[in-house]
């Protein structure tokens, strides 16, 4: 018999934390992190398990509703679990992703701001990204809804997104908010030609069912990348399907499909099979035009990618005879935009596929006073590397959520650079390598930019000076 589970009639909820969850105490005070939850609310929940100690709940009944607490504007909210915090006011999701950045500072890099700034809302609160990518399943995630009427469910397939904490479920989706139409119209249609055809939708356990991810790629001018990929090789019916595709929608300018029996989803190692169209679209950031094909990296929401490069970059102040390194540089989003007002700039990124696209969108754009080199940042920068390429003036970096590998950190500090941007998608991260560079740098600013609403992700840029 499983351990009962403890039934909390009286929480009251003050805070936001990790991925979401809000802080409380119930009447004894002891602290418990909620699902579901707005801080302001008082609810009553039910006991999960305890992670690092601290109770986990999940939301029952809301006793007392927060001022900040609004209704969703997705009819999935209750089932998708992507977009956490359409419940909470757009103003509070600012006010507290602001309040966790500057938290992880005080608490985890021991030091404050010199300047601490207002945080940059998002230009669009919906339809917003460039790029999603949604699952086929067998085994449909069973709605809330449905789980109170349980004589009338229908299990079926499904294509959306994976249900958090359950890989092999997936929350079937007809409408979503964050990319614009024909998004919508695409995955239905597809998922509709399914059901009618027959075609198998993929076991997530057993690995096997011919219809496997689905993505669609917008770019700039109306440009539709859409890209199939099939968990088994059934040339006749992947070839119907896409040429109905692209007869019901004439808006699409590239398609490709890939067969994946691997035992994950990613594609990065697969060949793809260019079916129609163009093999590229492009997006556009600021002045500088971007290549992107089926397997690019590319930042998702564009408008916003734009106003946080900016930032990033009027922070760096970056002069005509500055040397700027770019770390972690990616396809060369910074690079290439900094490199307009640089004398120059050196990227660095692991993957040879991203600088691969960073070459040929410096090509693309005409901008010859930028290098950039592959390779793990860690292993290679240090002060032979600096006497090699030259001491910059500037170093910016955009670390994966893990943060500065420790020898890189040790490498900054040893050079003595003047200034360090630091883009970041993880404030506790980013914290701990500021608190790591603290003796040797202060923290100048730092600025929360929402670059994607309605979720507790998010993008911060700081600014540091050499002591």
């Amino acid at each position: 018999m499983g351990k009962k589970r403890k039934i909390y009639e009286r929480i009251e909820l003050t805070d936001l934390g990790d991925k979401g969850l809000c802080i409380g105490r119930d009447e004894k005070g002891e602290v418990v992190m909620v699902n579901g939850g707005v801080p302001g609310d008082v609810v009553r929940a039910l006991s999960k398990r305890k992670r690092k100690g601290v109770a986990q709940g999940q939301l029952l009944k809301v006793l007392e509703e927060s001022p900040h607490r609004c209704e969703p504007i997705c009819k999935h909210f209750d089932d998708c679990g992507g977009c956490k915090w359409q419940h909470l006011e757009y103003s509070a999701q600012l006010e507290y992703k602001n309040k966790i950045v500057l938290n992880a500072i005080r608490r985890i890099a021991g030091c404050d701001p010199e300047r601490v700034e207002a945080p940059v809302p998002a230009n669009e609160l919906t339809f917003f990204r460039n790029k999603l990518e949604f699952t086929f399943s067998d085994k449909r995630w069973i709605t809330l809804a449905e789980a109170k009427d349980e004589l009338n469910i229908k299990r079926g397939g499904a294509l959306g997104f994976h249900r958090p904490g359950a890989f092999d479920k997936v929350v079937d989706i007809d409408e979503c908010w964050l990319q614009k139409d024909p998004s919508n119209s695409i995955r239905n249609f597809v998922k509709k030609y399914a059901v009618d055809k027959g075609l198998t939708f993929f076991n997530l356990r057993e690995h096997n069912g011919l219809l496997r991810n689905l993505m669609i790629r917008t770019g700039r001018e109306s440009q539709l990348m859409v890209l199939l990929s099939f968990g088994e090789e059934d040339k006749d019916a992947i070839e119907a399907l896409l040429k109905s595709l692209i007869k019901n929608f004439p808006q699409i300018t590239s398609l490709f499909y890939v067969i994946n029996t691997k035992g994950n989803d990613t594609i990065l190692d697969l060949p793809l099979h260019h079916f129609f169209g163009s093999q590229y679209i492009e997006e556009k950031l600021n002045d500088v035009v971007f290549r992107i094909g089926p397997k690019s990296f590319f930042q998702t929401n564009p408008g916003q990618a734009e106003v946080l490069f900016d930032l990033a970059l009027s922070f760096a102040d970056i002069k005509n005879d500055s040397l700027v390194y770019d770390l972690y540089c990616g396809i060369g989003s910074i690079s290439l935009m900094a490199a307009k007002a640089a004398k120059k700039v050196l990227g660095i990124e692991l993957v040879p596929e991203a600088i691969q696209d960073a070459e040929i969108n410096a090509r693309l754009n005409n901008i010859d006073n930028v290098e950039f080199i592959v390779s793990e940042v860690e292993k290679i920068l240090d002060d032979s590397f600096f006497n090699q390429k030259g001491k910059p003036d500037i170093i910016i970096v955009d670390p994966p959520r893990a943060g500065l590998h420790k020898n890189v950190v040790e490498a900054i500090n040893n050079s003595k650079v003047e200034k360090v941007v630091y883009v970041s998608c993880n404030p506790s991260t980013q914290a701990r390598d500021i608190g790591l560079m603290k003796n040797h740098y202060s923290l100048e600013r730092i600025r929360t930019v929402d670059m994607f609403p309605y979720t507790s992700h998010i993008e911060t840029v700081a600014l540091l000076k050499i002591k």
